[in-house]
Formats: C-alpha cells, structure tokens, sequence
C-alpha cells in the first residue's frame, strides 16, 4: 500500500452552495488530517461540512460541522484523522463567498 501526504481538495464555493470538496477515487482509502477553514471576509460567517458515505444524498447524520462560525479575516484549522472509504465526499458550504477550504491528508491506494 502506497501512501503520500497531499492536498486532497481546495474549494472557495459560492455562498449557501453545497460544494463538494473531495471525493475519494474508486479502489482508494483516503485519511483526512487537516482541514482548513479560512475566512478572508470582514464579518462572522458561518460553515457547514458534512461527510456523505458512498456519495449519498445528504442527510443531517453526514455532518461533522453544523453552522460553526468563524471569525473575520481568521482561519480554523480542525486536525481530524477521519477514515474515508473509497466514492466517500467531503462537502461543504458557507454563508459568505468569502470563506475557502483545504483538505489534507493521504490516499491508500
């Protein structure tokens, strides 16, 4: 099993838009270690991230982050070692245009 620590995903998505961020190739495991929420913009907003397994339609048991604020021009970062299996998405979204996220972590192929 080959591994490598990588960008798994980067995504500055409309506001109030479901964006995927990352799906996990077919044959593949994936871990997600560092996610990275930045809020360029000159007021509170807030995020929601949702791990749907399989790619299923979202459901409110997916979320891992509901309605987290996040200050203005400040960044979170979530260290989080989360198990992702093969067509696994990692979506997001944001009240604002002003926020992007970045996925960290490896694949196994």
């Amino acid at each position: 099993m080959a591994s490598t620590y990588k960008t798994l995903g980067q995504v500055n998505p409309a506001a109030s838009t479901l964006t995927t961020l990352y799906t996990v190739p077919a044959a593949t495991q994936a871990v997600g270690s560092t996610l990275t929420i930045c809020n360029q913009g000159a007021s509170l907003t807030y995020v929601n991230i949702a791990i749907r397994p399989a790619g299923a339609a979202l459901d409110p048991k997916h979320y891992i982050m509901y309605q987290a604020y996040v200050s203005a021009n400040n960044t979170l970062f979530l260290t989080l070692g989360i198990s992702l299996a093969a067509t696994d998405v990692v979506s997001v979204l944001a009240a604002t245009a002003t926020v992007s996220f970045n996925l960290f972590g490896s694949e196994i192929a």
